[in-house]
């Protein structure tokens, strides 16, 4: 039975290969978008507490990948 992970491909050209394996592609996926969210929640609450720092025009991107293994 075929197992799935998520990699992370970030606008600044670095990636990141998440911890978590999943039963389905499906739900990697899932888990996937829910990280993307995660990175564009944070942008805007680092935005709030500091908007100098951190400029909305300054948030970047986050993609995912699905990857069997």
């Amino acid at each position: 039975m075929s197992k799935y992970k998520v990699i992370m491909h970030y606008s600044d050209g670095t990636d990141e290969e998440l911890d978590d394996i999943f039963e389905s592609e499906s739900d990697a996926s899932e888990h996937g978008q829910y990280m993307c969210s995660c990175f564009h929640q944070g942008y805007e609450i680092l935005n709030m507490s500091n908007p100098g720092d951190y400029p909305p025009e300054n948030e970047g991107d986050a993609d995912y990948e699905v990857i069997e293994i």
